[in-house]
């Protein structure tokens, strides 16, 4: 948490500074210098979360711990591109989109990595109401992908896309707070992976 605090006490002045400068249209090299020390500290900001999960006793994050860092910074940035969309004219867009397009590639490469290094234990991640979750994220940044790549710089199609992948973001995000809580109420996520660690440990000669 004291991580968390500090990276954000860091970025959230220098966002604002950024933010200042852009709109004012004054100090633009100040605004400049903001402007990259904010995107430096994007990815930390992303995916400090991530990091607070994997260090708790919970057996789906836990054991996920080196996926859910680089899930959580793709996930945001396909949000932060759906807000773009959706907030600049669909002839500015070009950015936004592919900016989306690069974080929704992230999440999906880092979920699959996710679900493999898992294997058995991903079944929070699958079954339940996570699994619902998950299984409508990814429906909606294919459809959201799918709407910016084909229909991103139109008046209807810029928007649309970026609501449907803010809110694939969001469901990504709830889905892996669900299996958590899921795999903490079932013994067996805790009990199986101790067992099958015991097996390996060889007595010594």
């Amino acid at each position: 948490m004291s991580v968390g605090t500090w990276i954000l006490s860091g970025y959230t002045p220098l966002a604002l500074a950024a933010a200042a400068s852009a709109v004012m249209r004054k100090m633009p090299r100040g605004g400049l210098a903001a402007t990259i020390a904010t995107g430096l500290l994007g990815p930390a900001v992303a995916s400090y979360t991530a990091v607070l999960l994997g260090d708790t006793a919970a057996p789906a994050w836990h054991e996920a711990h080196r996926e859910l860092p680089f899930l959580f910074a793709g996930s945001a940035a396909t949000a932060a591109g759906g807000l773009g969309m959706l907030t600049v004219r669909p002839g500015r867009a070009g950015q936004a989109i592919r900016f989306a397009v690069l974080g929704a590639a992230g999440e999906i490469v880092a979920k699959s990595l996710l679900l493999q290094h898992l294997g058995p234990a991903a079944e929070p991640y699958q079954t339940g109401r996570a699994g619902q979750l998950m299984d409508i994220s990814e429906v909606l940044t294919s459809a959201g992908l799918a709407a910016a790549v084909l229909a991103g710089r139109s008046r209807v199609g810029a928007p649309l896309a970026g609501l449907t992948l803010m809110a694939a973001s969001a469901l990504t995000r709830f889905g892996v707070f669900e299996a958590g809580r899921a795999s903490a109420r079932d013994p067996k996520y805790t009990v199986v992976p101790q067992r099958e660690r015991l097996k390996d440990v060889r007595p010594e000669s």
